[in-house]
């Protein structure tokens, strides 16, 4: 190819990547949608978004490093300290029972199906076990279904990449050790993969612990030096043996996130953000290599094949783990409806079906398009349908706000009260002691410990908050942590405004999303609070106690807005004023 022609097809696999991403947010669908049938065209109509041409056989490796990457983030993600009680209980069994399963039954299935050999087969049947939160997260984050259904899908779809991605290289390796058909050199060879991949974890963990705690790296250079490390040791590992460096990046995931020592400097956007990148990149490209030829004896057997883990393989799996559990009928009929494949899957599928068919290995060529037909199918289906779905077996969360308030001076959990009484599902969380108490003592669900720090340190999302509002004493954490957390929450962050004359380090120089006023700061709601004003929560249509202040409308359908340093909303017939009354707690009190 000349100069020209991959400077044009470089560009529009960028564009196109990044393009379908904004189009499927603006649609408020995966992006799966949107980019699979986008590279499949664009690989049809347009020769040079080809990546093997573009990138010839460098393109098979650059995959399993981007792959890697992919992994080792999902590795940072699973702090398993997190995983407790019931939901560890139906996650467990999803993971090892699900893999079982739709392991074994998709490899006996795809035999007869795709008309290809045993060893293939078992290959497309590990493959097709990953799901992946870059598909169940739009997804779910659309249909809204209720908390604990929602933490366990998520943390199902979490755990599955990792776990899909080691079973994918262990299996192939098993495949291709069995074809000089002795088992003795085929179990060598499945262990020596198997021990080089956890080798290199090992070393790669052991690199990043010396880099975090002896050099001490900031975070711009310990982003860096995690993403090199993967990088590096991945490409060492699959130097010595194919495709284990896809074990190794998950093992130094899973190691940065649950051993402790490490000191780990980087934040996790800068990865999310490579990750989106990547996902977008590697679905615009694989899907260009998938050609309509390929399709023609594919299609229609996939799409069976698609139809029977839809129907009854998930349901199977669904039923044997939630057996002898407390989730309701509709909860278990939910996660039997909920497993669309991802970007792990096509991945792996690119990856290893190169090294089978290089191997000879009898319907090889056709796990790639038959893997591309089940991911669409998969993601189309449950897209279109998980939502009336979910609203059939009433498993969706209810509309209504459901506010995180971040303090627990006394004012703030008078407010908490008020708007508890507007039948608002209320949370709070506090870092004091004292606090905590005075928090349970007035009946608040109180935000388990560790929640805003595994939001604030690691990107995690705030699963069913609405919105956040910082109301600490403590100036720089309001706004600092109310800048970390834009994006983890499906609402808005606000944060109290700095007084004048605060002596923070950033908060009298960084802007936001200033609640209820430039005046209506920390000192000024404890003073008034000393002073016997009350937090009261009342009907729009009453009359207004003297010297009140606006704070928040509890609109008639749940909705909560707040009044900000730029809005004040207008109460409408049917809402609910919350408001701070001079004197209120010596004449009234919130309602129940």
């Amino acid at each position: 190819m000349t100069t020209n022609q991959v400077l044009i097809g470089v560009g529009l696999i960028m564009v196109l990547a990044v393009g379908s991403q904004i189009l499927a947010r603006r649609l408020r669908i995966p992006a799966l949608i949107v980019l699979l049938p986008v590279g499949f065209a664009a690989g049809a109509l347009i020769d040079d978004v080809n990546p093997e041409q573009l990138l010839g056989p460098a393109f098979s490796p650059l995959v399993s490093l981007a792959v890697a990457v992919i992994l080792y983030d999902a590795g940072l993600g699973l702090d398993l300290a997190r995983l407790k009680g019931h939901t560890r209980r139906v996650v467990v069994r999803l993971i090892w029972i699900g893999v079982l399963i739709t392991w074994l039954l998709g490899t006996l299935l795809a035999v007869p199906l795709l008309g290809m050999s045993r060893q293939a087969a078992v290959m497309i049947g590990a493959i097709l076990v990953v799901s992946g939160p870059t598909v169940v997260g739009p997804l779910l984050g659309f249909v809204r279904p209720k908390d604990r259904l929602q933490r366990i899908l998520t943390w199902e779809g979490s755990l599955i990449d990792p776990v899909g991605g080691i079973l994918g290289a262990l299996v192939f390796h098993f495949v291709v050790a069995t074809t000089d058909h002795h088992f003795g050199s085929a179990a060598a060879g499945f262990l020596a993969s198997l021990g080089i991949g956890a080798a290199g974890g090992v070393v790669g963990a052991a690199l990043l612990w010396a880099l975090f705690r002896v050099l001490r790296l900031g975070e711009v250079l310990g982003t860096t030096a995690q993403l090199a490390a993967v990088i590096g040791v991945a490409a060492l590992c699959d130097v010595l043996r194919d495709d284990t460096g896809l074990i190794a990046a998950v093992v130094m995931g899973l190691a940065v996130a649950n051993l402790p020592g490490f000191d780990v400097p980087a934040r996790r956007p800068f990865f999310e953000t490579l990750v989106s990148l990547i996902i977008g990149l590697l679905f615009i490209s694989i899907s260009a290599t998938v050609t309509p030829q390929s399709l023609r004896h594919v299609g229609l057997p996939a799409l069976g094949l698609a139809a029977i883990l839809v129907l009854a393989v998930r349901p199977l799996v669904a039923a044997a783990s939630t057996l002898g559990t407390d989730l309701t009928h509709g909860e278990r009929g939910f996660i039997g409806w909920m497993a669309p494949r991802g970007i792990v899957a096509a991945a792996t599928a690119s990856t290893f079906s190169a090294g089978l068919v290089a191997k000879g290995i009898g319907g090889a060529s056709k796990i790639l398009p038959a893997t591309f037909v089940v991911i669409v199918a998969t993601v189309t289906l449950y897209g279109l349908t998980a939502a009336p779905v979910a609203r059939r077996l009433g498993v969706v969360r209810p509309s209504r706000s459901r506010p995180l308030l971040v303090g627990g001076d006394p004012w703030v959990v008078h407010l908490g009260v008020a708007l508890r009484s507007a039948r608002l599902e209320v949370l709070m969380w506090a870092g004091e002691k004292e606090q905590r108490e005075r928090i349970t003592q007035a009946g608040i669900e109180l935000a388990p410990g560790e929640l805003l720090a595994a939001a604030t340190g690691g990107g995690a999302e705030l699963e069913g908050i609405t919105a956040v509002y910082f109301l600490t004493a403590e100036d720089d954490f309001n706004v600092l942590a109310a800048t970390i957390l834009r994006g983890s929450v499906e609402g808005t962050v606000h944060r109290l405004n700095a007084p004048p004359e605060s002596h923070g380090v950033v908060a009298p120089f960084i802007g936001g999303e200033i609640l209820f006023g430039a005046d209506m700061t920390w000192p000024t709601f404890s003073r008034r609070y000393e002073q016997g004003a009350a937090v009261l929560a009342q009907p729009a249509g009453d009359a207004l106690p003297p010297g009140y202040r606006q704070l928040f409308l509890v609109r008639r359908d749940g909705r909560l807005d707040p009044v900000t340093e730029g809005n004040t909303p207008l109460a409408r017939p049917g809402d609910t004023v919350v408001l701070l009354a001079p004197g209120g707690r010596h004449t009234a009190r919130p309602s129940e």
